[in-house]
């Protein structure tokens, strides 16, 4: 066995371990870095997911909005990040029209709300969007700060009412309150359970929670494109840390985890053990659970993700909107209010949601550059489909993994189809060899993969972005929200207290901590 000694280890190479790295780097620390997988990147990478037919994917994860400025700067990040001009399209369930939500046109945007007979939602969706807005506006500068009390937060916040409808009820409650359409309440309700298995009246709030992370990026909720794909994020990181000095070691499996060591095995299967004075885990915390043998709660996602290569955009059943804006923000597949809580409901049962929930993102038309010249000359375009509602327990009891991915497949597949003029397997291109270009990830392939367990893509589940009133804030640790129960270990991952999403906020707040103790 060899032995080395650095200040610094880093446990994953995702874009929260990169971002530690280079900050504790480019502070003159000695860092070594850990990816199990043969590329850094984890889920923000973008991969040929098709054979050569010329179109680099986001595969895993595709908007970024909770990445702070701050963080770009300070690392001297040259991400373009694209907004979109559409926020959202939502076709009405077996009807002929669709909510179009136009960023740059309220004129257009009032008059679709009347066209699905929800005239009179337009000017509460103003307003409430307006006090989302408020929100995003006081809380998104302390997610660069220590940890706030509760308390504290609820002064920043400042109106009560804001505190009671978003972070003390259950969101069902404001939303059945202020909207009267079922398909507007749905829209609503969506950035509430991405990844997220709940319902709008869960007493747990973790729908709430959920909600909140997705309105408040950037101090307005706009969610953006990264330019020439997700692999952009990850691939500059590494970059910045590279050049700082961090050693960046890929295929080297982490087994073992002490106070001031690490043990991890090569891709030729020899054996290491690292020493340093903090070890930085941005992986999942139940990974390291396991690893040091303490059982812990069951962590779930909720989503299939569905890449898919088309040959142009499908027809819409709505005459008067084209497709490219359709498709231009996030397209709402089958998620009212009522399907998106009748799909809690058939999951609680072990049930396949049908129609199966989801919302699509055409990357390609926001970023042409991801699509080779021969396909945008051709029209071609990319869909990401995500689908709500749908947990890794629907997946325990399954004689075979491969027929059940493509189950799902076939029920995302047939829930966008429903909603649109034409089935979506009439435009999906094929490979040379015949099969078409679809590419479908469950939560025990995000498992498998990218070692998320139950397939949670932010490691776990989502935590209010504040300290309790009464719990220690002593160490610098603490007060960054990235202590464990593990001496000299720290959370550097989406898994800590405010991660999850492309944020990078694991990362740092993991290094601020090591900078300051």
């Amino acid at each position: 066995m060899t032995t080395t000694s650095s200040d610094v280890v880093v446990v994953g190479g995702g874009h929260n371990g990169l971002t530690a790295a280079a900050y504790l780097a480019r502070a003159g620390r000695s860092v070594l870095l850990l990816e199990r997988s043969p590329e850094l990147g984890g889920a923000t990478v973008s991969a040929d997911a098709f054979d050569g037919m010329g179109a680099r994917l986001s595969r895993y994860s595709y908007l970024v909005s909770l990445m702070p400025r701050q963080i770009m700067a300070d690392l001297g990040l040259s991400l373009r990040l694209a907004r979109r001009r559409y926020s959202s399209y939502t076709p009405v369930p077996g009807g002929e029209g669709g909510l179009l939500v136009d960023n740059e046109d309220a004129a257009a945007t009032a008059r679709s709300f009347a066209a699905v007979g929800a005239a009179t939602d337009l000017e509460p969706w103003q307003e409430f969007y307006g006090r989302t807005g408020e929100l995003a506006a006081r809380m998104w500068p302390t997610v660069t700060e220590p940890l706030l009390r509760r308390a504290e937060m609820v002064d920043r916040v400042g109106d009560p009412t804001l505190v009671r409808d978003f972070l003390e009820r259950p969101l069902g409650e404001v939303l059945e309150r202020t909207f009267s359409s079922d398909l507007v309440r749905g829209v609503a309700l969506t950035d509430g359970l991405i990844s997220t298995y709940a319902s709008a009246h869960g007493a747990d709030l973790r729908q709430n929670v959920c909600f909140l992370y997705h309105v408040i990026g950037g101090g307005t909720g706009d969610w953006d494109v990264p330019v020439g794909g997700m692999g952009q994020v990850s691939g500059q990181l590494a970059e910045v840390a590279r050049r700082a000095g961090a050693q960046l070691r890929t295929g080297a499996t982490v087994v073992g985890v002490e106070e001031g060591a690490v043990t991890w095995v090569d891709e030729r299967g020899m054996t290491h053990r690292a020493t340093a004075r903090d070890v930085l885990w941005a992986a999942a915390p139940a990974v390291l659970d396991d690893l040091t043998g303490t059982e812990g709660e069951r962590v779930e996602g909720a989503q299939v993700k569905v890449n898919l290569l088309l040959s142009r955009l499908p027809r819409l059943r709505e005459d008067g909107v084209a497709p490219e804006a359709a498709f231009g923000g996030t397209f709402h597949i089958n998620e009212t209010y009522t399907q998106l809580e009748s799909a809690f409901a058939a999951a609680s049962q072990g049930r396949v949601p049908e129609p199966m929930p989801a919302e699509i993102y055409c990357h390609s038309i926001t970023d042409p550059s991801i699509l080779s010249p021969q396909l945008r000359e051709s029209g071609a375009q990319t869909l990401t489909v995500f689908t709500l509602q749908a947990p890794d327990r629907l997946l325990d009891d399954v004689e075979s993994l491969d027929e059940a991915r493509a189950g799902l497949e076939r029920a995302v597949l047939d829930s966008l189809s429903s909603v649109l003029a034409e089935p979506v397997d009439d435009v999906v291109m094929r490979r040379p060899d015949g099969t078409p270009c679809v590419e479908t990830r469950t939560t025990r392939d995000l498992q498998e993969s990218l070692a998320m367990p139950g397939g949670n893509i932010f490691h776990a589940p989502l935590t209010w972005p504040w300290a309790d009133d009464d719990a220690p804030l002593d160490t610098p640790a603490q007060r960054w929200g990235v202590d464990t129960a593990y001496p000299g270990v720290l959370l550097a991952g989406a898994g800590s207290r405010r991660g999850g999403g492309v944020s990078a906020l694991g990362g740092y707040h993991a290094a601020r901590a090591v900078m300051e103790s």
